[in-house]
């Protein structure tokens, strides 16, 4: 802390805080700035009634205003309305100096918009006292604005960052000419962003990956340890037939890249439409649930470490039958955390509820369940990826 002239802590920096003095006795102007200046206040302005007041807190905005209640022309009751009706100014400390004792004249101080009030005739101690706690109110406050637009605007660029990696509608489109296999996907990210991320790298003769990406964690941090993955996975285009040897790489270089503590739940698999079959590993990830065509739901087994926790961890590769008619769907972590509940007992009967409901769009029908389900449930965000084949390949 820093000591002021007349030996105050000045606990946060408000030596070079504007105040701006308004009274119309000479004496009491030069009385306060004279206090003012000796403790340790440099950058005082005055003004002499409540139009010059308005006057020059137009022209530059006061930390803390020192206001006389009694003035002729314009009262301090009618310099605090106005104030109060100009959102600029809406938080813009008041110190009204008064020798109104009554509590009907002090309720109408507070009510025209003033932050506090001082008694008539000032007490150095009191004032200095009160000085300084609206002033570090008011760079705390202002501190705090700054952290916030800061760390909204971080959550904005990590948002954009974040639309620029999903596959793009053409990518999609190629996608389902090649293979067959229609790609949809429906997120919702949490206000402070988190690690949620899938994607899909084009392999030969109508194959593709498809990864789900879950990152430990919440904020722009886990954001960026997201973009940090999805740049090594698609450094792993070599391996992208071989799903278990993927996330093997995967894993041994996000050990090196991430730091202690730092992980990820992630599905990879491979679709081969011709083949009629999902190829896939997970690490933590959630079992990919299968939608066969007049059958029941078929949940895989996404078992294993996640990525990044330990060196030489190895994946094991399975198998789902993906024949003409079928639908995956893959999913976050998040999603079963909101249900609350592991995923054969609320996923499978919300999604069999939502396909028997289902007039047309079947995608549709199980995300807006799904979302009625979490409901206002806070957390992280969510993801869902449906893949329907819709024909070619194998049977």
């Amino acid at each position: 802390m820093t000591a002021g002239p007349a030996g105050g802590a000045l606990r946060l920096p408000i030596r070079d805080c504007h105040v701006l003095v308004v009274d119309d006795t000479d004496f009491n102007r030069t009385l306060i700035g004279a206090i003012l200046e000796e403790a340790g206040f440099a950058d005082i302005g005055y003004a002499k009634d409540g139009f010059e007041a308005l006057e020059k807190i137009a022209q530059r905005t006061p930390d803390l205003l020192i206001l006389d209640i009694m003035m002729p022309g314009m009262d301090g009751f009618e310099v605090c309305r106005r104030l109060r009706a100009d959102h600029a100014y809406a938080d813009l400390p008041v110190l009204v100096q008064t020798a109104l004792s009554s509590s009907d004249d002090r309720n109408r101080a507070f009510a025209a918009g003033t932050t506090d009030l001082i008694s008539k005739p000032l007490d150095r101690a009191e004032l200095l006292a009160r000085v300084r706690i609206h002033l570090e109110n008011r760079v705390l406050i202002r501190s705090l604005q700054a952290y916030r637009a800061r760390v909204e605007g971080e959550l904005a660029m990590a948002h954009s960052m974040y639309e620029h990696l999903l596959p793009s509608a053409a990518l999609r489109d190629g996608l389902e000419r090649d293979s067959g296999v229609a790609v949809r996907s429906h997120t919702v990210l949490s206000s402070d962003m988190g690690g949620d991320l899938w994607g899909v790298l084009r392999l030969a003769e109508g194959r593709f990956g498809v990864f789900l990406l879950d990152m430990a964690g919440r904020g722009v941090s886990a954001a960026l340890n997201a973009f940090r993955m999805h740049t090594l996975i698609h450094e792993l285009s070599d391996l992208a037939e071989d799903p278990a040897a993927f996330l093997t790489e995967l894993n041994d270089r996000a050990v090196r890249l991430l730091e202690l503590g730092e992980h990820a739940a992630v599905l990879y698999g491979v679709v081969d439409a011709a083949a009629g079959r999902f190829r896939y590993a997970g690490a933590a990830g959630t079992a990919p649930l299968l939608l066969p065509p007049g059958g029941a739901p078929v949940f895989g087994d996404a078992a294993g470490l996640p990525v990044g926790v330990t060196a030489d961890t190895r994946y094991e590769a399975r198998e789902l039958p993906f024949v003409a008619g079928a639908t995956l769907m893959l999913y976050s972590n998040a999603v079963l955390d909101a249900l609350n509940a592991a995923a054969h007992e609320r996923l499978e009967p919300l999604v069999c509820q939502a396909l028997g409901d289902a007039a047309g769009d079947r995608f549709a029908a199980v995300t807006e369940a799904l979302e009625r389900a979490l409901g206002d449930t806070p957390g992280d965000d969510h993801t869902l990826v449906w893949l329907d084949r819709t024909g070619g390949g194998a049977p």
